[in-house]
Order: structure tokens, then C-alpha cells, then sequence
């Protein structure tokens, strides 16, 4: 009885001392989805905020593959989606933007789970260029968001001034061969 007394205010303990550091301590973790012809297509992410830093050219340099959010965002597809050309079968994804003064990169990869903690070109679905613009307002939380109506969507990306954008379709060719 002794121990399962010690254990349970270990355990409470444990809460207490992990919940402040969550809070402040952690990047917040976040979800954006749409839905598109019936398929989901969600991305799931970590959210840093700004807190004063330089962040691209910086925190985040210029010219080398960098995981969305900084931990790379997980993208999830119900079905085969098409990115400005680039086929990316239904399934689970990390995604990497490659920022650039001259033009950013959004990259999809296969690697997924602890495997994409380190970036391997290697196992690169593809890259598409981004179209770049620039916020009216300081953007402190690292933040993406999914839209879109019928087969058509896009993914939205911004932090700091910076906002990152493609447009993106279900594949209405492959999921018909699916049935």
C-alpha cells in the first residue's frame, strides 16, 4: 500500500513540475486541416513564437533545408494530392521549407517520426517554389494554415513578416483509379 502511495505522488508530482514547462517552455503543437472532395488533408505542427528574435537570415538561415515549424510538420493525406506539379501519393509526409532571398521551397519528404529529425535529400518526394510575401504586421507565433473548396486548396505558411503560400488539388485521375 506504502508504494502505491509513493508511486501516486510521484506521479502528481511529475504533473505539477511538467506543467509550467509545457506552457512556457515548449512550443505549442497545432493542427490545420481541410477537407476537399470527401478527403482530409491535415498537417500537424510545432508553433514557436518569435520573442523577440531575428528569424529568417538568422534563428533560421538562409539556403539550408529547415523543418517546418522546426520540428518537421507531419502532413497526413487521405488521397493523392498534387502540389504545382509534384505527385505526392496519399499517405504521411514531413514537410521542410528551404528559405531563400531569392525564392523559397516548399520540400515534402518520406522520412516521418523520429527518422525526420535530420534532414535526408534522399528521401525527397519533391520541391515546389512558394510564393513569397510580406505581413503588415509582425507575426510572433510560427503558424500554417490549410484552405480550399472542391478538389482545390492551399497551404499557407507565415512567421515573422515573412508568409509562404502554394496552391495544391486532390488528384481526381489517381483516386478514381483507386475504386
Amino acid at each position: 500500500m506504502k508504494s502505491v502511495v509513493t508511486c501516486a505522488l510521484a506521479f502528481m508530482l511529475l504533473a505539477v513540475l511538467a506543467g509550467p514547462q509545457a506552457a512556457g517552455g515548449a512550443d505549442a503543437q497545432a493542427t490545420a486541416s481541410v477537407k476537399l472532395s470527401g478527403k482530409t488533408v491535415s498537417i500537424n505542427y510545432s508553433a514557436p513564437a518569435m520573442k523577440g528574435r531575428k528569424i529568417f537570415g538568422e534563428l533560421v538561415p538562409y539556403g539550408k533545408a529547415w523543418p517546418a515549424g522546426g520540428t518537421p510538420a507531419k502532413l497526413h493525406t487521405d488521397a493523392a494530392i498534387d502540389i504545382q506539379g509534384l505527385s505526392v501519393p496519399k499517405g504521411d509526409y514531413s514537410l521542410y521549407l528551404f528559405p531563400d532571398p531569392k525564392g523559397w521551397q516548399l520540400i515534402v519528404n518520406k522520412a516521418i517520426g523520429p527518422q525526420a529529425a535530420t534532414y535526408d535529400q534522399k528521401k525527397d518526394v519533391g520541391r515546389v517554389r512558394l510564393r513569397v510575401s510580406q505581413a503588415t504586421t509582425p507575426i510572433e507565433t510560427y503558424n500554417m494554415k490549410l484552405s480550399g473548396t472542391g478538389l482545390a486548396g492551399k497551404l499557407e505558411a507565415g512567421w515573422e513578416k515573412t508568409i509562404v503560400a502554394v496552391s495544391f488539388y486532390i488528384d481526381a485521375v489517381k483516386e478514381s483509379s483507386e475504386w
